[in-house]
């Protein structure tokens, strides 16, 4: 089979899908793209086994069909070298052997035989469930929630982004025991309820390919695998079996004590403050007053410290409370409004941390972080 294609649109789309090989595969083969040409459309395909990610091209000068697999990091450390030109692959489904040629020269290697490479998964009919949404919603719920989710090989379920379908909505969750975020889509709805849990990697995958859809995605699962379908790239994944915990049940619902802020102050003033924390814990303090915050952090042990106050609006008893300072700026920069509400029980129990106002009515972002002990 023989087509021509640019180098620079090809390197495009063989990197939208590399980041799915792994550096350790069990199979050789894994290392390598699968290419497949059938009528002018070229079908490139990359897998680590858990993950299977496709990307399709249409060809105007094309001949012949066939399939193969050829070296990824050879192709592509090449391709990144070349400026923007046609490339002519010449290639032999008989040895596997590639040839590209340039105006100016021409670069061999050797590939292998494209039916050795894996198939991905087929869901099974009778208990798939589908649903199109809007890529840019899919893209926020992801990009909202992946920061919270866990490294955890006890916990595997803790390692993903769980998505629950309802009648009423579709949420977005995740969490690693010391913050949570739970993400809500009233314009998402299924007729049964249904739920799956997916893994950090593939969910890294589809954020970076979402970015550039501009259609809706079909999105498909049974209870093993998940696909999610979009214009020129198809993502088919293996789900994280396990049941998810009931996250509803450490979302504290009185908080009286309500906290606003500005958003950027707050994370500018944490930054500066937790640089006198101690290394072991992170830890910070909160004051809370009368509309005056006081963000405060010392180490003992370098007889360091430091604080900073911050206008707000406070309404509630006063109080301390301790976190861990990289995680509140990490919640804090996953918030993107201007101000940020705070509400809060007790020291001892979990600080919810909300937009303000910039939210619209089919979305509600909540996000969750567990206080630490203050050593007084």
């Amino acid at each position: 089979m023989k087509f021509v294609i640019s180098s620079t649109d090809l390197l495009n789309h063989l990197q939208s899908i590399s980041r799915v090989i792994s550096s350790k595969n069990t199979l050789p083969i894994l290392d390598n793209f699968l290419f497949n040409l059938q009528d002018n459309e070229l079908v490139i395909t990359a897998s680590d086994l858990e993950s299977t990610l496709t990307t399709r091209m249409m060809l105007e000068n094309a001949s012949g069909n066939g399939i193969i697999a050829i070296p990824a990091r050879i192709l592509t450390d090449t391709l990144k070298e070349f400026s923007e030109q046609p490339l002519t692959f010449d290639i032999s489904t008989e040895n596997y052997s590639v040839t590209i040629s340039t105006e100016n020269g021409k670069f061999n290697v050797v590939g292998q035989n494209g039916e050795d490479f894996p198939q991905y998964p087929v869901l099974k009919d009778d208990i798939k469930t589908s649903v199109r949404m809007n890529a840019e919603i899919l893209l926020q719920g992801i990009t909202r929630t992946i920061f919270a989710t866990a490294e955890d090989e006890l916990r595997p379920v803790m390692n993903g982004i769980y998505l629950d379908f309802t009648p009423e909505n579709m949420t977005f969750v995740a969490s690693d025991a010391h913050k949570l975020v739970r993400y809500k889509r009233f314009d998402i709805k299924t007729g049964e309820g249904s739920s799956f849990i997916l893994s950090k990697k593939p969910a890294s995958l589809l954020r970076n390919i979402l970015a550039r859809e501009k259609n809706d995605v079909l999105v498909e699962f049974d209870d093993k695998n998940v696909l999610f379908k979009l214009t020129d790239n198809l993502l088919v994944s293996r789900l994280v079996e396990g049941n998810y915990p009931n996250y509803s049940s450490v979302i504290p619902a009185n908080n009286p004590n309500k906290l606003i802020a500005d958003r950027l102050d707050l994370i500018n003033s944490l930054r500066r403050v937790s640089v006198f924390s101690s290394q072991a814990s992170n830890l910070v303090k909160l004051e809370l007053a009368a509309n005056q915050l006081t963000v405060s952090a010392q180490d003992i042990d370098f007889s360091i410290s430091a604080y900073e106050k911050l206008q707000c609006q406070y309404e509630g008893e006063g109080m301390e409370i301790g976190f861990k300072s990289t995680f509140l700026i990490e919640i804090l920069n996953n918030l993107a409004s201007q101000d940020i509400v705070m509400e809060l029980s007790d020291p001892s129990r979990a600080a919810l941390l909300l937009p303000l106002g910039d939210e619209s009515g089919d979305e509600d972002l909540l996000m969750l972080l567990m206080p630490m002990m203050i050593n007084i």
